[in-house]
């Protein structure tokens, strides 16, 4: 009996990133090219966020959104021109770490005049340090299993990440403290999730170094 492996629909973002980046397959413009553009947004809105107010974390939302539609971009130019190399990916992979890490921290610094005082910036500095090892952890995972080995949930083109998507909502209604606690909660929880992951995908990894032995 034979069986058909049903691959899930590319994500909506990816699609849109790959139809804008086509005229640049035969030009200059590199998959670094776009990393660095998508890396100098990302720091645009950890700036904007850092001041707390109303209209600035709004356009650090904004900001933040375009920052990772555009992390779709470089990896789709570098699909499409066949400039695919490790020392891109690992910039790519670096640049997104370090965009989630101080995303998290500006948040706290910006609410530090609030009700949370001190405790904000300390909770933004442990959601970002939870991401960083998540990002890590993933990194390892894929070296180990692939791409296939990280590979997020999806439903009708959508992934989990994006959820990142709607920050502006929580910049929009005032939202961000919750925000901040919900992610102070969630993110270390799932990075204790993803440390399942990477023992799994050891054992995985030498159940198929003995197999290949046989």
């Amino acid at each position: 009996m034979n069986t058909k492996t049903i691959e899930s629909p590319r994500p909506w973002d990816a699609r849109l990133a790959r139809w804008l980046i086509t005229p640049l397959v035969h030009t200059r413009v590199s998959p670094n090219h776009l990393t660095t553009v998508r890396l100098a947004v990302g720091v645009a809105g950890i700036v904007a966020l850092m001041p707390g107010s109303y209209l600035w974390s709004n356009i650090g939302a904004l900001l933040f959104v375009l920052s990772n539609f555009l992390d779709h971009t470089d990896g789709e130019l570098a699909r499409l021109s066949g400039k695919t190399s490790r020392a891109g990916h690992l910039y790519d992979l670096i640049s997104d770490a370090l965009i989630h890490i101080f995303l998290f921290t500006a948040i706290g610094f910006g609410l530090s005049g609030g009700p949370l005082g001190r405790w904000a910036v300390l909770l933004g500095a442990l959601t970002g340090c939870a991401v960083s090892f998540i990002f890590a952890m993933r990194m390892v995972i894929e070296n180990r299993l692939g791409k296939a080995g990280t590979r997020q949930a999806s439903l009708g083109g959508f992934e989990t990440e994006d959820v990142l998507y709607l920050m502006p909502l929580v910049t929009l209604s005032g939202s961000l403290q919750p925000f901040l606690l919900a992610a102070s909660i969630g993110a270390p929880l799932y990075a204790l999730w993803v440390m399942g992951e990477f023992m799994r995908s050891g054992r995985s990894e030498v159940a198929h170094q003995e197999y290949r032995q046989r």
